[in-house]
């Protein structure tokens, strides 16, 4: 898998972007009345709906106005995704952009369509068992090395070292979802040979946050105060465990990873009570998706950057986000508005960080 440095990532993933736009659609006018679908997985994250399909639509608009888009939510739900992925093929679609619920299972829906000659974009979540003719996401591992690191360095920096028994809880996502599974292998290659024993790990079924909060609350009863740190795998994991501590009493709460850049973890990193998550801004892949989209559409093959599980694959890399460069990443760049994140109990974080006056 390709490998960038994290100091840039920001501004790689939002090059990227732009270069994608130029080099992988050229020939918008060749393209009329296709229908495209859309499938994610959940309504855990607000990502899908607030990001990702806004994101898709709108790229595909500007490429394909004419072109039909069908967006279904499986709300987690492997069986109900089936349907939609069946529904979709029914109505027409030629090419499916797919977010799998179950990245096992979906390997069987990637072969039908396959044999009826429509394309399968596989989209942040890969399908290993079989060959999607596309691939666009972050760089799953990626992200999993970076939080991880991150959250290593801020703990030497604070001189907090490993004594007898202490070390850090690892929440990770769903058992299901493959690109869990590559962001706990990066996670896992932060963690190795950093000094922090992993005391307990956890994947979280269907990336629900009252179970990663129910898990967290018996290992701080567990481990108290041994406790150094946790490293989750998304934002929603995260938020669960800063509630567990929150309602054990912790006070103050161990440093916490996240990933997704949600309002809430934003509002959380500013707040204090969550250490670190990623800025990944869905649009991005969305718009990349529908690129590859509408050159498959148009009779041509997306440019590929790389290969993962055997996939031709197109990989972004994105920003950590501390309360160091929460105002660089997340303000200054526009992805969220200081309106939006120093309401109420924030602004007076939002004031000491010099997000607002």
């Amino acid at each position: 898998m390709k490998r960038f440095s994290p100091k840039h990532t920001g501004t790689l993933a939002l090059a990227l972007s732009l270069l994608g736009t130029t080099a992988m659609f050229s020939q918008a006018a060749e393209v009329k009345d296709a229908t495209v679908a859309f499938l994610m997985p959940d309504q855990a994250s607000t990502r899908y709906e607030q990001h990702d399909y806004p994101g898709f639509a709108a790229e595909m608009k500007k490429l394909c106005a004419s072109c039909k888009v069908i967006y279904q939510n499986a709300s987690a739900d492997a069986t109900r995704q089936q349907q939609q992925f069946n529904s979709v093929i029914s109505q027409g679609a030629k090419v499916i952009v797919l977010d799998p619920v179950d990245s096992t299972a979906a390997a069987s829906l990637v072969k039908m369509a396959q044999s009826q000659g429509i394309k399968v974009i596989a989209y942040d979540r890969p399908v290993p068992d079989a060959k999607v003719d596309f691939y666009v996401s972050f760089d799953n591992e990626a992200i999993g090395k970076a939080i991880s690191e991150s959250l290593i360095k801020h703990l030497k920096a604070a001189n907090v070292t490993a004594k007898e028994g202490e070390g850090v809880l690892e929440i990770n996502g769903s058992p299901t979802d493959a690109a869990a599974g590559l962001i706990k292998k990066g996670i896992h290659a932060g963690l190795d040979k950093s000094g922090y024993p992993i005391l307990a790990e956890y994947d979280t079924p269907d990336w629900a946050p009252p179970k990663a909060q129910q898990w967290a609350s018996g290992q701080v009863t567990r481990f108290g105060k041994k406790i150094l740190g946790v490293v989750a795998a998304n934002d929603g994991t995260g938020g669960g465990a800063i509630a567990a501590f929150k309602a054990a009493g912790v006070d103050p709460v161990p440093p916490v990873t996240g990933n997704d850049a949600t309002i809430a973890a934003l509002q959380l990193v500013i707040a204090g009570d969550q250490y670190n998550t990623i800025s990944k801004p869905s649009e991005i892949v969305a718009a990349a998706a529908a690129q590859a989209a509408v050159k498959f559409l148009s009779g041509e093959t997306p440019k590929a950057e790389t290969t993962l599980f055997n996939a031709p694959s197109k990989l972004f890399v994105p920003a950590v986000v501390t309360q160091e460069n929460l105002k660089a990443e997340i303000i200054d760049k526009k992805i969220q508005t200081a309106d939006q994140l120093c309401t109420g109990r924030y602004a007076a974080g939002c004031k000491k960080l010099g997000i607002t006056q």
